[in-house]
């Protein structure tokens, strides 16, 4: 057996909310195996599922959680923060000029040095190079058009967006919670 498949490190845990939902979908909210303990003994947490995994101590015995539940439910934010990795998440992490998703950067429609604020009104993700490209201009001056309108989204828009994107690891005992079938299967 490899020393990796043996590490406790290597046994995270999907962390629910009390309605059985995960608490976010991107990044997926995963637990290490001492948090996962940690909650189940302040009994905080509910086990739902476990990995073959044990730990132990001298006086202890225990199954590694695999899938927990909050006792009590955390109300998610009725408006999502604006930071660079939502606005990134809102636009699908695509520069909405070309469609391009590697090096991406914010861009202000209405550039900062014309007076235009950091807002989700007012920015989009962009790639590098497009972003260079648009520079100081306004887009109607150059052409450059965002392929989405800017907008503040919606806790749920965000959610949805971020389901778009699985990690690459998902536990089959997490498939039961999620809606990334097709990643679980061969």
């Amino acid at each position: 057996m490899l020393a990796a498949a043996r590490s406790p490190q290597n046994c995270p845990a999907l962390v629910l909310n009390a309605d059985y939902r995960p608490l976010s979908y991107f990044p997926l909210s995963l637990w290490g195996w001492q948090d996962a303990i940690k909650a189940v003994f302040l009994e905080r947490v509910n086990i739902l599922a476990e990995y073959e995994r044990v730990v132990r101590s001298p006086s202890f015995e225990m199954k590694l959680p695999s899938v927990v539940s909050l006792k009590t439910y955390v109300k998610p934010a009725r408006n999502p923060a604006f930071t660079r990795f939502n606005v990134f998440l809102r636009d699908r992490f695509e520069c909405q000029y070309c469609g391009e998703r590697d090096d991406l950067t914010f861009d202000h429609l209405i550039p900062r040095s014309r007076g235009g604020r950091t807002t989700w009104d007012n920015v989009v993700a962009a790639c590098a190079p497009c972003n260079l490209l648009k520079g100081g201009r306004l887009a109607h001056h150059i052409a450059m058009y965002p392929r989405n309108p800017p907008h503040r989204p919606t806790v749920n828009e965000l959610r949805n967006n971020g389901r778009l994107f699985p990690p690459n690891y998902l536990h089959e005992s997490w498939a039961d919670y999620l809606y990334w079938d097709s990643v679980l299967e061969p």
